[in-house]
């Protein structure tokens, strides 16, 4: 029985040789071509419900929304690591040059995006890179995310329901202005916003490029902040930025945290600052509008 089963199937094996009408006998040339697998990219121009304290973005919680809705952040750029930056096993650190290149392009970026310096107004910018399992997968991107802070003072972000693109135009409710500092013994306790012809002490006028130097160097040398700073005011309020400039105005300073600061950050912000109250801003002032004391 064994013997005459297997004739019979070799028969019919035989007798299929032929195949069936509109085949031609290949096991292979027939299959569809197998789809190369694509890498997933976070979109650019997107808000996000949800901000986060993790420098890490995972797909798993990728949930983007429209930017009219509800949201805690926003991409406003995707960038993409080349050449040797992408050549790692691992996504590089957050300090290190490979970072500080993608914060830089995010930097540029988040300005061109907003229509003036970002950091002229309440608004924090950070960026967001591959988890590990990610990089593994051959992503290579980055993103570029910012939101709004509620003041100077504050890491906290603000929950909005529009776009961040040309938020700080000629006229934003987001820039910086005039403050009246409310003191807590010899220090600021908080900046209190008014308007520039209100009773004030200080005013934003710009942003000083600190140096390349260590973090611990930069915070220990309140001098070389204050001195950048001032010809910050000197610009803004057009007047000689000589030696009497520290007769004409003192300087309220910002700058970046020691993350920040790592990351590349070398942003302070400037803020004039006067003895007594004024009701203008100093904004082409003059030396009659900032005279030597």
């Amino acid at each position: 029985m064994r013997r005459w089963a297997w004739v019979v199937v070799l028969a019919l094996f035989a007798a299929g040789c032929g195949g069936p009408a509109g085949t031609d006998g290949s096991l292979v040339d027939d299959w569809s071509a197998q789809v190369e697998p694509k890498i997933f990219v976070p979109a650019a121009e997107v808000c996000h419900p949800t901000s986060s304290e993790d420098s890490t973005a995972y797909l798993v919680t990728y949930n983007p929304v429209d930017c009219g809705q509800s949201h805690s952040s926003e991409t406003v750029h995707i960038g993409q690591f080349t050449g040797a930056s992408a050549g790692t096993s691992k996504p590089p650190g957050m300090s290190s040059p490979t970072a500080r290149a993608a914060f830089n392009e995010c930097d540029a970026k988040a300005t061109e995006y907003v229509g003036a310096q970002w950091r002229s107004g309440r608004l924090y910018l950070g960026i967001m890179l591959p988890s590990n399992a990610a990089w593994a997968g051959g992503a290579r991107w980055f993103r570029c995310d910012m939101s709004e802070t509620p003041d100077l003072e504050s890491d906290n972000v603000v929950r909005r329901t529009a776009s961040l693109r040309g938020a700080l135009k000629a006229g934003s409710p987001l820039a910086y202005g005039c403050y009246q500092p409310v003191m807590k013994g010899d220090d600021i306790d908080v900046m209190k916003p008014v308007g520039c012809g209100q009773a004030h002490r200080a005013e934003f006028v710009g942003v000083w490029t600190a140096p390349e130097t260590p973090f611990a160097d930069f915070v220990k040398n309140d001098d070389r902040a204050h001195r950048g700073c001032l010809g910050v005011v000197a610009s803004y309020a057009k007047v000689p930025n000589d030696g009497n400039m520290k007769y004409r105005a003192g300087t309220i300073y910002y700058y970046p945290n020691q993350f920040e600061w790592g990351l590349g950050d070398r942003g302070v912000k400037c803020f004039f600052w006067g003895d007594r109250d004024i009701k203008k801003s100093v904004k082409a002032a003059g030396s009659a509008g900032l005279p030597i004391r």
